[in-house]
């Protein structure tokens, strides 16, 4: 529980009007009001979570919100990032949020970090808030943010989506487990696919993030349990929750500063391997690719690697679909050899990289076949604009 000296925070006559249904809470009152008007926040994105949460945070009353973010508004983003609109895409996220922000509470100071969180940064910008949000999407970040949180001794106010389902917990919090304690190793890079890849719910964050913003508020008042020892887990599909327990690993390293956090990811040495791996594949140009269709060529077979999903989205004329799950698992290769039939293999997918990787897979079986460098995505912005970007 937080405790700042409530005789300095006073409420106006507009605050008394503004939180009338908080201060007839017996839980809340007047004291919880000024708990929430002195408390100080710092939220860690502004996309899918950060969106909802900062929305609710604002109305709630908290007189001080940090927000870190280095992106601009995408207009992909407008399906599940709310606090974000149409006016505001290619400008930045973090101005985007403030302006939101003031339209629902003027008297709440936004305080604007655009810049990417590092190790050399994390501490000088978190020392000063009292709560952090995590609503970020990669695990170097969601690391960096849970060390920083324990060198720091602040509260981390945890949240992750992918597809139909949720996560949501409190980290570090009167003595409670971390994220460590969660997840003492990082998963291999490209194990769990990103939202972009793999898909969301635009809803889903909202759910999620709600969550955060209501344990960050009772964190606040000191009122009701909060998630810390506990791991909530949401399924949007099903609409069910489930808990797990959390606790504390005896065993775990002592955090003593923070590190390179793409190191221990991973990172890195995953874009080292994926260069020498697409240096070994052939590639070619979405306009070259054009000008061997335009030419009436037959000795090829165009080959998309997407998902089924993805193929009725948007599609190369003449190309044939084999997922590339399918060719990890054995089972597409022997359509590939099928539909080849002695002729040259090109392939695609998005952006290039999974199509590179079905290629390293096909080249084990002897089949040997050329990348179409920056994928549909590419084609639709080189080649053909009707062709949908999703």
């Amino acid at each position: 529980m937080l405790n700042p000296n409530l005789e300095e925070i006073q409420l106006t006559k507009d605050d008394y009007e503004r939180y009338s249904r908080h201060l007839i809470l017996p839980e809340v009152g007047v004291e919880g009001q000024k708990r929430l008007k002195a408390a100080s926040v710092l939220c860690i994105g502004t996309g899918g979570l950060g969106s909802p949460l900062l929305l609710y945070l604002a109305a709630a009353g908290i007189g001080r919100i940090g927000i870190v973010d280095f992106d601009v508004v995408d207009t992909s983003n407008l399906q599940r990032q709310v606090i974000h609109g149409t006016s505001w895409v290619g400008k930045p996220k973090i101005e985007s949020a403030k302006n939101r922000i003031h339209e629902i509470n003027p008297y709440c100071q936004v305080d604007l970090y655009e810049t990417r969180l590092s190790s050399e940064n994390a501490l000088d910008i978190v020392k000063d808030y009292d709560i952090v949000v995590d609503g970020t999407d990669n695990f170097p970040t969601r690391y960096l943010v849970n060390d920083a949180c324990v060198l720091l001794n602040k509260p981390n106010v945890y949240g992750s989506i992918f597809r139909f389902e949720g996560q949501a917990t409190v980290f570090n919090y009167e003595g409670g487990p971390n994220y460590r304690d969660l997840y003492p190793e990082p998963p291999p890079p490209g194990l769990v696919p990103s939202c972009a890849e793999g898909g969301v719910l635009g809803i889903l964050p909202g759910m999620i993030g709600v969550i955060q913003a209501t344990e960050t508020v009772k964190i606040i008042l000191g009122k009701g349990n909060t998630l810390s020892g506990r791991l909530l887990l949401y399924n949007a599909l099903d609409m069910t929750f489930r808990e797990l327990k959390l606790r504390p690993n005896p065993v775990r390293p002592v955090i003593e500063k923070l590190i390179d956090y793409e190191q221990f990811c991973g990172i890195p040495q995953a874009k080292a391997a994926e260069a020498q791996q697409q240096q070994e594949i052939q590639e070619m140009t979405v306009t070259q690719l054009k000008e061997l269709l335009d030419s009436g060529a037959k000795d090829f077979v165009l080959l998309d690697v997407r998902n089924p999903n993805e193929y009725e989205i948007a599609k190369i004329p003449g190309s044939i679909l084999v997922p590339l799950p399918d060719i990890e698992n054995g089972k597409g290769v022997a359509k590939v050899k099928e539909a080849l039939n002695g002729h040259r293999l090109i392939a695609h997918c998005k952006m290039g990289g999974r199509s590179a990787k079905a290629l390293a897979i096909l080249k084990e079986s002897g089949i040997v076949g050329t990348n179409v460098k920056g994928g549909i995505t590419a084609w639709s912005r080189e080649v053909d604009p009707s062709v949908p970007e999703y």
